[in-house]
């Protein structure tokens, strides 16, 4: 990939919530399981290093959106509004756009890909 984008960003979480969903419950050991065992593997390229610097709040944020909450159960977790939630959530999504392609962030103002 060229370039990321906080689409792809957005997608690549939506994904990753999806896999997530689908994936059998963990369970108690000492239970029969027929699920064979897998390693883990970390993708050179997946945004959770990026994720690692941020804040709990936007690592709440991002996940809630990738798991299609609502915007009204969102602003009532993070306790703002709408426009202020997508903001933060925008802003999130860039910084790890940024962090992936490695570019500096801006210290203040708006992000130059958000667009109200």
């Amino acid at each position: 990939m060229a370039e990321w984008t906080m689409d792809d960003v957005a997608a690549r979480f939506a994904e990753a919530a999806e896999t997530g969903r689908r994936l059998p419950p963990v369970r108690v050991q000492g239970y029969f399981n027929v699920w064979p065992a897998f390693a883990r593997v970390h993708r050179p390229d997946d945004g959770g290093h990026a994720l690692g610097t941020m804040a709990g709040g936007q690592r709440h944020l991002i996940w809630m959106r990738a798991k299609q909450r609502e915007w009204k159960d969102i602003c009532r977790r993070i306790g703002c509004d709408r426009t202020t939630a997508w903001r933060r959530w925008q802003r999130a999504l860039g910084m790890v756009a940024a962090r992936l392609n490695e570019k500096s962030l801006p210290k203040f103002g708006k992000h130059p890909n958000v667009t109200p």
